[in-house]
């Protein structure tokens, strides 16, 4: 019985000295042959099978251990050590002198038992050392290998890793490799440097073969109330040209209720983000400060806005111009005083600068709003507001149906004063495990009349009056809030709906009639004779299927004048997506055209394993008969690896060639479901 504590002694000790971070202070079963310690001096000595599991699994066998006094010195032939569920290490000999466990013939794997036929890869060596105090594994002689020693792929005379109980370790990334027509391949070296758990920095060093070199560097630092990440990228290239980009986005908490953002966006030129494959199909780039501050039913939002355009100005295509300092809005909300009526108070303060020119505006709005339940469950809401604008105008551009006349220097004001009375009954009834909703809405909204002087707004926002049914029962139907609807209107419509534990659908109509009949036929908003075109949505969904579909029909031929369609069918890895869009070209004060826009999109996947799959996506321009953009792909997810194959056209960019298409493989292994 004495031998009892002193076994577990050093079942402990062993834990600490080779299980490279493993805890099993917490002994589940013990088993052993036979344990012999040496009283005098204090040595501990096995001969047969050792073996220990913990609470949690973790194990370690063993046989032939020596072990002296406080151990400062243990040795032991065969050695196995598990260290979780798949990260596995076997050694003929194993020897710990101080903080340095040496094993002689190891064997490392973070794959242990992920597949019936072996471990999908594994390190061996001539001698693994693990630093405990630097919790560093140092393989001496390594080789590589997949599927135990089946296929060995590469021998390092020397490599070193961090151990499994290591989160984050400064140290050599997975390289990648991409290529493209013009810039030939590109070679990535990504090297990784920690400073702590919430303070790291990547750096990338690309070698091109038809350009010069390429350096990337990401900064990434997380405090208790901020967050800090900066990543950018520079070469200077064959032609002499320093080609740049940077992207910083900072969020600091100034307190409970106040916060500030710092975003920073900028590139050389606007064809670098395109070339080198950082671009995301953004139009512009948009640089910045934010502050917001919050309270229980207020808020105030002030940010600024510097852009970068990206595009090029091209037939009827106008870039973005002009800048926005500041924008600063705010809305302030009451307890509701009588019944659930309740104020809103909101204000809205804009400048805008463009070339040679620039304009200022302050809008100024207070609302009281009434929602009622009635008899029957009818629901009756009724609303007020008066608004205030003041604008001051510094040598703005003044369009009259799409010509520049003049520019205009002066301060214009308004007063806007609207009110709408709003009405639905939402009706349900349930049979058959199926819930049915009906619901008829209608809205009559009223608004002041505006003469024409008021025109030097549509100089100042968007025109766009697309009527659809995300903008029915909407107080504006602009996309802006300079634009005024400038007429009494009543929108009505309809949902219906119904829905049980596996399907859900969906129906939506709807119609709006201006009550100012100008006889005039515009296509672009889709009125005429006061009537608007009809609006609604279908959508479907259950398990392994979705549908959704938007549309706006012509009034007196139920042609299709907008629709927006999206299917999606399958299940994970294998699914089939496709999306249609068709809409008719708007005509606008800025732009007029005869073409139409019309394109589809498609998406396929194909689950072929478990693991590994082929995915597929593309849209095509059917009004100009050209693919806009496809890519695809085969892709392996591993537990304890993963690499993947893809390519990428963008047909959108001007200065691309027919056959430049790029290319991008990666590879790298995976411990513990973390990637390396």
């Amino acid at each position: 019985m004495k031998n009892i504590p002193v076994f577990l002694l050093y079942i402990i000790t062993i834990s600490n000295a080779f299980a490279l971070g493993v805890n099993l202070d917490e002994p589940k079963t013990i088993k052993s042959n036979k344990v012999i310690y040496n009283v005098k001096s204090e040595e501990i000595q096995t001969s047969g099978d050792t073996e220990m599991t913990n609470q949690s699994g973790q194990r370690v066998k063993l046989d032939s251990v020596s072990l002296s006094k406080n151990a400062s010195s243990v040795s032991a032939n065969n050695i196995e050590l598990w260290l979780g569920s798949h990260v596995y290490i076997r050694a003929k000999e194993m020897n710990r002198e101080g903080i340095e466990t040496i094993a002689k013939h190891a064997v490392f794997t973070a794959c242990y038992g992920c597949d019936d036929y072996g471990n999908a890869w594994e390190i061996s060596s001539y001698k693994t050392i693990h630093d405990q105090t630097e919790k560093m594994l140092y393989f001496h002689s390594a080789s590589f290998w997949i599927y135990n020693d089946t296929f060995p792929i590469f021998w390092f005379p020397y490599y070193e890793m961090p151990d499994p109980s290591v989160k984050y370790k400064s140290g050599l990334l997975s390289p990648s490799f991409n290529s493209t027509h013009d810039m030939g391949t590109q070679f990535n070296i990504p090297i990784y440097i920690n400073f702590s758990d919430k303070h790291d920095l990547t750096t990338t060093f690309s070698y091109l073969t038809k350009e010069n070199p390429l350096f990337q560097v990401e900064h990434r630092l997380n405090l208790k109330r901020s967050e800090f990440h900066t990543k950018g990228s520079f070469t200077h290239n064959k032609a002499g040209e320093n080609r740049w980009y940077i992207n910083n986005q900072d969020k600091i908490e100034l307190g409970e209720y106040a916060r500030a953002t710092i975003y920073i966006e900028r590139t050389s030129d606007k064809t670098y983000l395109r070339q080198y494959g950082f671009y995301n199909y953004q139009p512009y780039l948009d640089s910045g400060v934010k502050l917001e501050l919050f309270g229980q039913t207020s808020y105030i939002v002030a940010d600024t806005h510097n852009f970068q355009e990206l595009r090029h100005a091209s037939g009827n295509q106008n870039s973005i111009s002009g800048n926005i300092l500041p924008n600063i809005r705010g809305v302030y909300q009451t307890d509701p005083f009588w019944r659930e009526t309740y104020l809103s108070f909101s204000g809205d303060i804009l400048g805008i600068s463009g070339d040679k020119s620039s304009s200022q505006r302050a809008i100024g709005e207070a609302r009281i709003i009434s929602p009622w339940t009635l008899w029957g469950g009818n629901r009756l809401t009724l609303s007020a507001s008066t608004r205030y604008d003041i604008y001051n105008f510094e040598k703005t551009p003044v369009y009259n149906d799409g010509v520049l006349n003049n520019s205009y220097s002066g301060v214009k004001s308004r007063f806007l004063p609207s009110g709408y009375i709003e009405w639905g009954l939402p009706m349900y009834d349930t049979k058959n495990s199926w819930t049915y909703i009906l619901e008829p809405r209608a809205r009559l909204t009223i608004m002041r009349h505006l003469d024409k002087d008021a025109v030097f707004a549509e100089n100042n926002d968007s025109d766009a009056r697309f009527l659809s049914d995300t903008t029915l029962f909407s107080d504006n139907r602009y996309a802006g809030l300079d634009l005024w609807e400038n007429s009494n209107f009543v929108d009505y419509g309809a949902r219906w709906a119904a829905f049980n534990a596996n399907h859900n659908i969906e129906v939506f109509f709807g119609q709006t009639y201006d009550f100012t009949n100008t006889n005039e036929e515009i296509n672009d908003n889709g009125f005429r004779n006061g009537f608007s075109d009809y609006v609604g949505r279908i959508s479907y969904s259950r398990k392994y299927f979705q549908f959704a579909s938007r549309f706006r029909l012509d009034r007196e031929n139920m042609s299709i004048n907008h629709t927006e369609n999206s299917i999606y069918l399958g299940r994970g890895k294998t699914y089939i997506t496709f999306g249609h869009i068709w809409d008719t070209q708007p005509i606008d004060i800025s732009s007029t055209t005869d073409q139409n826009t019309h394109e589809v999109s498609a998406g396929a996947g194909i689950g072929i394993t478990k693991r590994l799959s082929i995915q597929e996506s593309a849209i095509y321009n059917i009004s100009e008969h050209i693919m806009q953009r496809h890519a695809g792909g085969i892709y392996y997810e591993h537990p304890c690896y993963f690499f993947s194959l893809t390519y990428k056209r963008d047909n959108t960019i001007k200065w691309a060639r027919s056959n430049d298409t790029t290319y991008q493989f990666k590879f790298g292994i995976s411990i513990d479901g973390k990637h390396y």
